[in-house]
């Protein structure tokens, strides 16, 4: 019989082992690569990043154009409220509602001066030598039609909605009482307001008894007139509102 090598005899038992190996590589995979396993794991892992990543750019993009949204209302209310308030302003001057100042045009009417012995001319009535209302209200009217930027009586501003009123001759102006003479100021081209002056007939018709019973009517311009800002109930009010 012949005798085996060692080399002979260590074959089988490498060929046993390395098949005990393959059966336990294979058991363990389980039909899997076990070499690609970390790499499979990886891309999962990827894959999953990948789709948490793009949920986070779709919400980023949904806050971006909510914020771009909420901009856009925020610049259109602040432009309307800056439109507002700057025509708020702009009829602040107009209302009466601010100070004004520059050339202008002072005109002051008074009584007509009494006898010494306090009779009156003949044919003269008391009605006749004292300041009316529809004086006063005629000088105004021409100061407003010459486009006055604005107008005062005995230092209070006229709005649009200030009465001139006269009781006998004293003048009743926003809840003050005045005596005679009245001084009338604007802020007015004063050319302007003499043309209308000249045009009015109730000034034409107050001249004429200026002229004959004495009143005063004094016109004279002014390089610079100040107005104070009117401070009746409205101007209380915008304050407030303000």
């Amino acid at each position: 019989m012949a005798r085996l090598s060692p080399w002979g005899a260590l074959v089988p038992v490498v060929a046993l082992a390395a098949g005990l190996l393959f059966a336990t590589s294979g058991s363990t995979a389980q039909g899997t690569d076990l070499r690609a396993g970390e790499v499979t794991e990886l891309a999962a892992l990827i894959r999953e990043r990948d789709d948490a990543i793009a949920v986070q750019e779709q919400r980023l993009a949904e806050l971006q154009r909510r914020s771009e949204r909420l901009t856009e209302q925020a610049a259109a209310r602040d432009g309307a409220v800056a439109d507002a308030r700057a025509a708020g302003e702009a009829v602040i001057p107009a209302a009466g509602l601010a100070a004004v100042s520059g050339p202008g045009m002072v005109v002051t009417l008074d009584d007509a001066p009494r006898r010494a012995d306090g009779t009156l001319p003949a044919g003269v009535r008391p009605d006749d030598l004292v300041i009316h209302q529809s004086d006063v209200q005629a000088v105004v009217n021409a100061m407003w039609s010459a486009g006055a930027t604005g107008v005062s009586v005995m230092d209070q501003r006229l709005i649009a909605t200030s009465a001139v009123r006269c009781v006998g001759n004293t003048l009743l102006l926003q809840g003050r009482t005045y005596s005679p003479p009245f001084v009338i100021s604007a802020v007015v081209d004063a050319p302007a307001v003499r043309q209308r002056l000249a045009a009015s007939p109730q000034v034409r018709v107050f001249q004429e008894a200026a002229d004959a019973f004495g009143l005063t009517f004094e016109v004279r311009d002014r390089p610079s007139v100040e107005l104070p800002a009117y401070d009746g109930p409205l101007a209380l009010q915008y304050a407030a509102a303000g």
